[in-house]
C-alpha cells in the first residue's frame, strides 16, 4: 500500500511538478493538493496523508500558520519548501518551530546539479518521513529559556535506563541471536536516559546532525551552562544561507555562545561553532592555539557540505581521544568514519535513539558499527552531556 502525500502550494505549476515527481515512485501516492494553508488544514483532516509538502508563502493562510494548525489538530510529517535567502531561512526556522520536520530549497537546481538527483532526494525524504512515528510524539519538552524553538509543555516522564546484566562484558551492545543459519547476531543499542560521570578527561564536544537536526540541536544546547568548560563544534547539514540565521537563533536562546564559525578565529571554551553551509569546517593547531579553518571544497567526491566526517577527522588530530562525539538525527551515514577515527583514539561516541530521531540514519550508522557506546533520547542528551563533562 502506497504512502499518501498532500502537496500544498499556491502555484498550480509547482504542485503539478511535485506531484509528477512523487508519483514516479510506486510507494508514494499524491492523494490531494491545496492552494493555501487554510485548504491544507482541511484536507489533512479529510485525507489523512502520511506526509505533507508545504510552501511557506501562500494567500489566506501561510505555511507557518498552517503547520501550527495541523500540528495542533491532526499531526503529520511536514516538509517545507523554502527560498534560499536570509528571510527564507528565518521563515523555515519558524516552520520547524511550529512542528515541520524537514525542509528543501524550492528551486530544484539548488538541491542538486542534476534534476534527476534532486527528484530522487525529494522522493527519498518523503518515503523516510512517511515511515516515521506521528510527529506529535516528538513534540519537544521545555527548555531553560522561554520563547525558543521549543515550546513549553509539561515534562514527559523519563524513560528508565535499560540495565546491563551483572555478568555482561564491557560492551556497547546487548546482542540478540537470530534464527537464520550463518547470519551474524543482530545488535540492539543500549538505550539510556542518564549516565554516570566516567571520570574521563575531555577537551571538546562535537555534534553532527542532518534531517531533524535544528530542533534536536537546540534541545541539546539549551541544557548546557554558560560556563561550559570546553569548545563545541556543530555540523548541521544546511544551506549556506541558513547557517548564519540558525546560529543567531540558537545564540538568542542558549546560555552558551553560539556562532557561525569564521575562518582564522581562535577556538574558545564555552563557545559553540556552527559549520557554515556549503563549506567545510576544520580545526588546526598553531603556536599552541586551536584555530577554525573554513575551506571551499568543490570536489564531487564529498557528498555533504558541511561534512561531519571532515570536521570530526580534523578534531581527532587536535583533541584525539579527549572528545565526546554525539551523532543526532539525520539521513545517511555522515559522521560514521569520523567517529571511527575518534573512537580508535579513545574518544566516547553517543547517538540519538531511534524513537526520538526524525530519521535514524546517521545514529544507526554509528550504532550498528559498534562505535556508539549508548543511544539516548534527545530530551536527555543535554543533561547527560552536563553529567559526563562537568
Amino acid at each position: 500500500m502506497a504512502f499518501k502525500v498532500l502537496v500544498v502550494d499556491d502555484s498550480s505549476f509547482y504542485r503539478r511538478r511535485v506531484k509528477d515527481i512523487l508519483n514516479e515512485d510506486r510507494s508514494l501516492e499524491v492523494v490531494g493538493e491545496a492552494a493555501n494553508g487554510r485548504e491544507a488544514v482541511e484536507k489533512v483532516k479529510s485525507l489523512r496523508p502520511d506526509v505533507v509538502t508545504m510552501d511557506v508563502e501562500m494567500p489566506l493562510m501561510d505555511g507557518i500558520e498552517a503547520v501550527k494548525r495541523i500540528m495542533a489538530e491532526c499531526p503529520v510529517s511536514i516538509i517545507m519548501f523554502s527560498s534560499l535567502t536570509h528571510e527564507g531561512a528565518k521563515a523555515t526556522l519558524d516552520a520547524l518551530e511550529a512542528g515541520a520536520v524537514d525542509f528543501l530549497p524550492k528551486r530544484f537546481e539548488d538541491i542538486a546539479k542534476d534534476r534527476s538527483d534532486a527528484a530522487t532526494l525529494l522522493r527519498t525524504k518523503v518515503r523516510l518521513l512517511a515511515r516515521r512515528a506521528p510527529v506529535a510524539s516528538l513534540r519537544p519538552r521545555p527548555t531553560p529559556r522561554p520563547g525558543s524553538l521549543l515550546k513549553k509543555a509539561p515534562p514527559a516522564p523519563a524513560k528508565p535506563a535499560r540495565p546491563m546484566p551483572s555478568n555482561a562484558p564491557k560492551s556497547i551492545f546487548v546482542r540478540s541471536s537470530t534464527l537464520l543459519s550463518g547470519s551474524q547476531d543482530a545488535a540492539e543499542p543500549v538505550v539510556v536516559s542518564q549516565v554516570q560521570r566516567s571520570g574521563k578527561r575531555y577537551r571538546c564536544l562535537a555534534i553532527g546532525a542532518s534531517t531533524g537536526g535544528p530542533v534536536a540541536l537546540q534541545k541539546v544546547l539549551t541544557h548546557l551552562p554558560a560556563r561550559f568548560p570546553f569548545p563545541i563544534f556543530l555540523v548541521q547539514h544546511m544551506p549556506g544561507t541558513f547557517t548564519h540565521a540558525f546560529a543567531e537563533r540558537l545564540n538568542q536562546h542558549c546560555q552558551i555562545q553560539v556562532k557561525e564559525a569564521e575562518h582564522g578565529e581562535v577556538v574558545q571554551a564555552g563557545c559553540a561553532y556552527l559549520a557554515p553551509g556549503g563549506k567545510q569546517m576544520e580545526v588546526e593547531k598553531r603556536a599552541g592555539h586551536a584555530y577554525i579553518v573554513i575551506k571551499e571544497v568543490n570536489s564531487s567526491d564529498i557528498g555533504y557540505k558541511p561534512s561531519v566526517d571532515i570536521t570530526f577527522n580534523s578534531l581527532s588530530q587536535i583533541y584525539g581521544g579527549d572528545t565526546l562525539a554525539v551523532i543526532l538525527t539525520g539521513m545517511g551515514a555522515d559522521g560514521r568514519e569520523g567517529c571511527r577515527t575518534l573512537k580508535s583514539l579513545g574518544a566516547k561516541v553517543w547517538a540519538q535513539d531511534k524513537d526520538s530521531s526524525v530519521v535514524y540514519g546517521m545514529p544507526q550508522a554509528v550504532t550498528v558499527d559498534r562505535l556508539a557506546e549508548v543511544n539516548i533520547d534527545i530530551n536527555d542528551i543535554g543533561e547527560c552531556i552536563k553529567t559526563e563533562m562537568s
